[in-house]
């Protein structure tokens, strides 16, 4: 069975910090395209981020520079360091696996960006 589970967001200041990851189990992060994905209220969800399997990234031009995606050695576990966080970076933040036409979606984790 594969799930995969995001953490990591919360209320921060603009200018502030934050990292999600996104443990899986039933994949491996490294034979998977792995993106990050986010939704504002009222808003369509957005690509953020990707990696595929050679560990090539990209990011959309709003989050190029300021957010980083990376996976860890085990390849099990995604994460996205957000840095310079702005208010319109509030969304909810969902990871995602595709893999021979199959995507697998994480439940979300939400992402405020407040003074």
């Amino acid at each position: 069975q594969v799930q995969l589970v995001e953490s990591g967001g919360g209320l921060v200041q603009p200018g502030g910090s934050l990292r999600l990851s996104c443990a899986t189990s039933g994949i491996a992060v490294s034979f998977y395209f792995m993106s990050w994905y986010r939704q504002a209220p009222r808003k369509q969800r957005e690509l953020v981020a990707t990696m595929d399997i050679d560990g090539d990234a990209n990011y959309a031009d709003s989050v190029k520079g300021r957010f980083t995606i990376s996976r860890d050695n085990a390849k099990t576990t995604l994460y996205l360091q957000m840095n310079s966080l702005k208010p319109e970076d509030t969304a909810v933040y969902y990871c995602s696996g595709l893999r021979a036409g199959r995507a697998f979606w994480g439940q979300g984790t939400q992402v405020t960006v407040s003074s």
